[in-house]
């Protein structure tokens, strides 16, 4: 074993070298007991980054390659929204005349809607990489590897942040291609791909987590098309809940997809409700925490299960 051993992604990829973690630095334990003092402890060269950091944005860097690879993958998790958005924009094209629901165009009041729903489902599948992975044997090698859990977790959730990001561009740039309007300019829209980043955060920490624990693709399958397809339909995503059942409408108010959605929809109007949007948002960033938290504890349940 040398002193920089390497950990690759199946014989290739960015090396994590070892000099790069957690080893105590050289008179750390000088002293009594070993303790040290704070005259024989090196202090971090400015410039260099933690090794939390480092594991961070190689792996990061990592999903990224993949990503640049085999780009069909953005528009594949694109197929099914944009002819939802073509499909439904002109179907219920006359929704926005039945009295209760508000006005304006439908394209305009669905764009959100099938932003958010974009991200949902793309997310949902987050946790294939993992058990790809762990099928590769690349899992393992990782978590014998000197890098913080919490490392891993926040890889994947850059990854896909950034994928959001792109795919809530396209999907607002079809919408106003197809008569949608943002009256609300590009800080509306910016707001709206950001709670899609958030909802999108948050669903990957429940595909992660659900992967770790299963190590299933199967069950992930089965468990995404479950947890998303009513998530989406128990919101006001595609209708406003004025003209839904009431039992809906009451589930709506403690569904994170609806508050996403809300956010979105508020944030491009011409004269958005901020108090509103950050509340909502408030709530996103509590659950991509809370989401990212068990993702992280999971790593722990599938160690001692192999």
């Amino acid at each position: 074993m040398t002193p920089d051993r390497t950990l690759t992604e199946s014989g290739h990829g960015p090396a994590v070298p070892d000099s790069a973690m957690n080893h105590e630095p050289a008179g750390a334990r000088s002293g009594p007991g070993h303790g040290g003092s704070a005259r024989g402890r090196r202090a971090p060269e400015p410039g260099h980054a933690s090794p939390v950091r480092q594991a961070w944005v190689i792996l990061t860097a990592r999903y990224l390659r993949q990503l640049y690879r085999e780009p069909i993958v953005i528009f594949m998790t694109l197929a099914q929204p944009v002819i939802w958005l073509l499909l439904f924009g002109a179907l219920f094209k006359k929704v926005a005349e039945i009295p209760g629901f508000g006005g304006g165009s439908y394209v305009t009041y669905l764009t959100p809607g099938v932003v958010i729903m974009t991200a949902m489902f793309s997310a949902s599948w987050t946790g294939m990489a993992y058990i790809e992975d762990m099928q590769n044997g690349v899992m393992d090698r990782f978590l014998t590897a000197p890098a913080a859990r919490g490392a891993l977790t926040a890889a994947m959730l850059t990854y896909q942040a950034l994928t959001t990001v792109l795919q809530s561009a396209i999907i607002v740039a079809i919408g106003w291609g197809i008569g949608a309007t943002f009256p609300g300019g590009a800080a509306g829209i910016a707001a709206l791909v950001g709670v899609s980043v958030l909802i999108a955060v948050a669903m990957a920490g429940v595909s992660n987590w659900f992967a770790l624990l299963t190590r299933q693709r199967e069950a992930l399958i089965g468990a995404s098309t479950t947890l998303v397809l009513p998530l989406t339909f128990l919101s006001g995503a595609f209708l406003s809940l004025r003209l839904v059942p009431g039992w809906i409408a009451d589930v709506a108010r403690y569904n994170p997809v609806n508050w996403a959605a809300s956010a979105g929809r508020i944030a491009v109007e011409a004269h958005p409700a901020w108090t509103t949007v950050g509340s909502y948002t408030g709530f996103l960033a509590l659950a991509v925490v809370i989401t990212a938290t068990a993702a992280t504890r999971a790593f722990r349940t599938y160690q001692r299960s192999i």
